[in-house]
């Protein structure tokens, strides 16, 4: 265990990440040159909630539908960065490709805002997504969520609370290669390769900054694949589960599947062959193939329903 396992150090080294991203402009550059065939069409809109205020970008698709389905999106960045331009890509791509609208949302992040701000926050941001699409042009009936690495761990949480709170109605969750386990500690996560993508160090910081309680980091929506969350989850949202054969977070990604496969809550789960965290970042090719995967199913789970025969 090293110093940054301290909370307060991991919160200064968070904040330190924080500047040094944005100094660096990382989140800025991301996108503009991948899928120029997807342009996609954005606006800004800011959603209210009891944390803080949720900035967001809303992607439209090129569809004749006035109303099409809604996907909420939620980037990673290890619960403390902010980057919500990092998906601009993915969602350009979901746009076209499964003709939903998608809203980007610039969730808060620790250790300005530690857990339980951000699911708290996200939960409230899908329910606004669900009840205002009359005035903002899409179909909140037929929503999804979904995310990468924390962003998907935070769809996992959304999902969950909405499960737990009896709406609204999630028709598919998305989740790439999330953290699901907080409870084992980083250094025990294995990989299948020397040097992967998450460092231990990383971890630490990553943990410590946006739970710095360890006991609480047995609850449920941040550990649902650990050995503490044994409830009955029959009847959450259907879930996508997207794993990475060389990532660190994989066999907490396997157990979360096998999880809601046990309660046919599961609609697939893929383990990307020789890959690691992050790979659709620097894999175009890639990412082009798992996006289609995750557009594939957003269309499948929100096609309209079929009319009712008499």
């Amino acid at each position: 265990m090293s110093v940054l396992a301290r909370p307060r150090v991991a919160a200064v080294a968070a904040r330190v990440a924080q500047v040094v991203a944005f100094v660096a402009g990382a989140t800025a550059r991301r996108g503009a040159k991948v899928f120029p065939e997807c342009p996609g069409t954005m606006r800004q809109v800011t959603i209210p909630t009891s944390i803080a205020p949720a900035p967001a970008v809303v992607y439209r698709p090129a569809t004749r539908d006035p109303h099409p389905p809604v996907h909420v999106n939620l980037h990673g960045g290890g619960y403390v960065m902010r980057g919500v331009r990092f998906d601009d890509a993915l969602c350009r791509y979901l746009a076209a490709e499964a003709g939903v609208v998608v809203v980007n949302v610039d969730y808060v992040v620790a250790p300005q805002h530690p857990f339980p701000a951000a699911p708290r926050q996200v939960f409230e941001v899908v329910r606004w997504v669900a009840g205002h699409g009359a005035e903002h042009g899409w179909d909140g009936r037929r929503l999804t969520v979904g995310g990468q690495s924390a962003g998907g761990a935070l769809a996992a949480a959304a999902a969950r609370q909405a499960w737990e709170q009896d709406g609204p109605a999630i028709a598919l969750q998305v989740l790439h290669y999330p953290p699901l386990d907080l409870t084992t500690d980083v250094r025990d996560k294995r990989s299948m390769v020397d040097r992967p993508v998450l460092r231990p160090w990383m971890g630490e910081v990553f943990d410590n900054a946006y739970v710095p309680d360890p006991a609480m980091r047995a609850h449920p929506l941040v550990s649902p694949a650990g050995s503490a969350d044994t409830a009955d989850l029959t009847g959450i949202a259907p879930a996508l589960v997207i794993t990475a054969e060389y990532d660190v977070l994989r066999a907490e990604g396997h157990r979360y599947a096998q999880r809601l496969r046990e309660v046919n809550a599961l609609v697939a789960h893929h383990d990307v062959p020789q890959a690691d965290h992050g790979y659709d970042m620097n894999d175009v090719e890639r990412a082009r193939q798992m996006y289609a995967v995750i557009a594939h199913h957003l269309r499948r789970a929100t096609r309209p329903a079929p009319p009712a025969t008499t």
